[in-house]
Formats: structure tokens, sequence, C-alpha cells
């Protein structure tokens, strides 16, 4: 359940928001929505793949984990790794439209779910300031919320401009531990580089130009990180 409402400035002056990541704030999955805006950062820590969902519309996941509720990037301590997905930044905040006079176009306006794990922390961080205006965390939250619109737009035409190109391709990660433990993670597309390598001038320079051709390699290239979750596995069945 969710209790979302327009954040306000006087009605949450003194609401404070619990920071770090554990799974009781939702943080102990296996996979995780990442937007064109965060694959630059996304990339260097984990795979990241392309799904479909119920309509067949491509989106991109980062995998975490290979079983089920499985973060191997998680400890004790909090999350290990040089970027946070953008969802798991954000919180209880979320990017919500505002229809203010009934005539003019609905407005983005920041809200905040008062029923999320993360808030009443008695120690959390403000999210205003003592006397008035938006504290450090505040802003920072504005950036990662900036970082999930913006992605969400730029989704579509990106796949449509891989489509277009032939880049995208089924793939089937199979991933071995040992000689005896096996996974397979399958529905998975990815950029193949192959097909990268054979895209002619034209096709580059349109890729190139709408500012897409960067993601094509940024995907194909961090499947590479595939090693570095076996590697996270196996030192958890060590340490288990």
């Amino acid at each position: 359940m969710t209790n979302t409402v327009l954040l306000d400035t006087i009605a949450h002056a003194d609401l404070r928001v619990a920071i770090g990541h554990a799974a009781r704030f939702g943080d102990a999955v296996n996979q995780c929505v990442v937007f064109p805006t965060e694959f630059e950062a996304a990339q260097r820590d984990y795979p990241i793949v392309f799904r479909r969902d119920a309509e067949g519309s491509f989106y991109a996941v980062a995998l975490l984990g290979l079983d089920r509720d499985e973060n191997l990037f998680l400890d004790p301590r909090g999350w290990d790794a040089r970027h946070i997905p953008a969802l798991h930044q954000r919180g209880p905040f979320l990017i919500g439209m505002v229809d203010r006079d009934g005539v003019s176009e609905p407005e983005p306006m920041l809200h905040v779910d008062l029923d999320h794990a993360r808030i009443g922390a008695t120690d959390g961080q403000p999210v205003f300031l003592p006397h008035g205006g938006q504290s450090p965390y505040l802003d920072h939250i504005v950036k990662v919320l900036r970082v999930i619109h913006d992605g969400i737009a730029m989704r579509a035409p990106m796949f449509a401009a891989f489509e277009q190109a032939e880049l995208i391709e089924p793939v089937t990660l199979d991933i071995a531990l040992d000689e005896e433990t096996h996974y397979s993670v399958p529905d998975c597309f990815t950029i193949g580089p192959e097909r990268l390598a054979r895209l002619d001038a034209a096709a580059l320079d349109a890729l190139h130009r709408a500012g897409f051709l960067q993601h094509a390699f940024l995907v194909a290239s961090s499947l590479g990180n595939v090693t570095r979750l076996i590697e996270l596995k196996n030192r958890k069945r060590r340490a288990g």
C-alpha cells in the first residue's frame, strides 16, 4: 500500500527519511530497472540486459544477483557498488503530474509516499532546512528523479533507434559458478557486438546524431560484468 501526497514545505517541514540500503527498504532484488540516463554509471558495475514488458516494449535492467531476492551488492554495511540504480536512490519520492487549474497542461511535481519504510526515522535525513528551503538530501533526490524522468522520456526513441538499426538480439545468459553449479538467465536481449561492427556509415551517423550510439556500446560492454557476479556469488557461497 502507498500513501502518496504532494510534498509540501509546511505539512512536511519536519519530515525525515532513513538513508542507507537494506532488505527492509526493498533493496534485496536480483534485478532493477535502469534508464538510458544512467547507463554510463551503471555499466561500470552491472550487466545491463533488455527485457520486454507485457505489451512487448523493451526496457533495460541491471542484473544484481542470480537467485530470487538476491542482491549480491548488498551486505550488512549497505550497497557496495560505485553506482546505485536511481530507482533505489529515490526512496519514498516520485514525480507526479498535477493539474493546477484544469486548463494548462499538468505539471510534474514532487510527491512523497508517507507509508514508505524509510519515512519517519528519527535519525533520518531532513527533507527541509529548519528555516525553510530544500535540504542537501532533497537536492540530491531532485537530481535522481530527473535521471528517472528524463530516462523514461529517452527510452522509447532509443529502443526504436536500436530496432531500426537491427542491433537488438536475444540472449540467454548461461553462468557457470563451477563444474556442478550453473545458472541460466532466459528471456533477455542485448546489443549484439557483431551487429554493431556491421553498421554502415549512415547507420552509425544516425545513431550518433540521435545520441544513442554510446548507449549501444555501453550495453554491449556491460556483459563483461557477469564475471563480477560470479565472483560475488562464489564469495557468498564460501562465506555461507
